[in-house]
């Protein structure tokens, strides 16, 4: 096979989306769309460059990106690494880069989690662990510097937002200043599927927000930008500047498993990640309100079926109910 070596991953994507969008539906080529946003995505948290040349894909970069899906629903894992599969599949048919489509396809049978066949799973008491201790700990830690001043009241900040509002990681990490009316305590966003969505935030997720952006006043007024286009959670390492730059979904999950190794220990981190506490954010709508609706509006769930996953009893439960049943 004559391969072309000379075009960028960007254009052979771009390439790729046209030919989709030649034979599929409008709907078919938004999702190529997003699921290649996603593939690049990766590339990027994963130190590689979109402009750069096809020969920086391989077999093992497919196998990064399967592992990035897991903090997506098991039915977008699916569907996106098809997509990264048919990829793959166009660029070695269009004879501009060849890979072991086998091994393809057996990462896709082995990594892939079947949709709707098991219920959501995460150490609820560990999560609420964390939660007080981004509460009552992380803001009053000794800081060095002004800058790890601010890191721990953003991950303060952070922590419990993902905790009261069921934001996704890329949807918190987007969050803008200007998109919040602080009065109201809400927030519209562009959430999954390219779907505009109203987010409400708690009172104590508003406090940890409006203390860090006090904080961060001064750098963020230095900027000359307008304080509503600047992002809520902010980078502050050496490569930011002076920059009021927002956080990448990489940097969203260290911070989940750098706080958990805290406040839990060594064993405790990758059992808990940013998706965990979307599960107890609308775990624990379900539990204060009984109102299956009231979750699957919270959540942002397209059908009831996946917010009723969210209604198995835990195995605590399950004890203390056969216990009632039989040994009183």
């Amino acid at each position: 096979m004559k391969e072309n070596n000379n075009i960028s991953i960007t254009q052979s994507i771009t390439m790729f989306l046209e030919n989709i969008s030649l034979s599929r539906s409008e709907n078919t080529e938004k999702t190529y769309r997003h699921a290649m946003n996603a593939f690049k995505e990766m590339l990027e948290e994963n130190g590689i460059d979109p402009s750069g040349s096809i020969d920086l894909l391989s077999e093992k970069i497919f196998n990064d990106y399967a592992r990035y899906l897991k903090a997506y629903s098991p039915s977008t894992e699916s569907l996106y690494i098809n997509v990264a599969k048919n990829f793959y599949e166009f660029l070695a048919a269009e004879e501009i880069k060849s890979f072991n489509l086998f091994q393809t396809k057996l990462l896709i049978k082995n990594r892939t989690r079947k949709p709707g066949i098991r219920l959501p799973q995460f150490p609820e008491h560990d999560i609420q662990s964390v939660i007080d201790y981004a509460i009552n700990t992380i803001p009053f830690l000794t800081a060095e510097t002004k800058n790890d001043h601010l890191i721990n009241l953003r991950d303060a900040a952070f922590l419990i937002t993902l905790a009261d509002t069921g934001l996704r990681i890329h949807e918190a990490c987007n969050l803008r200043r200007g998109t919040i009316d602080w009065f109201s305590g809400k927030a519209l966003i562009i959430g999954k599927g390219n779907k505009e969505a109203v987010i409400r935030f708690s009172d104590r997720s508003l406090n940890l927000m409006k203390n860090y952006l006090n904080e961060r006043a001064i750098l963020d007024g230095s900027t000359g930008s307008m304080l509503s286009v600047l992002p809520v959670f902010a980078r502050h390492d050496k490569g930011s500047g002076h920059k009021i730059l927002p956080i990448t979904t990489k940097t969203g999950r260290l911070i989940v498993s750098e706080r958990v190794e805290e406040c839990l220990g060594k064993d405790a981190v990758g059992t808990i990640t940013p998706h965990s506490f979307r599960h107890y954010f609308v775990t624990n709508v379900l539990k204060k309100t009984g109102n299956m609706k009231v979750a699957q509006e919270f959540a942002r769930h397209s059908s009831v079926t996946v917010t009723q996953r969210y209604t198995h009893l835990s195995n605590e439960e399950l004890d203390q109910k056969y216990k009632k049943i039989f040994n009183e």
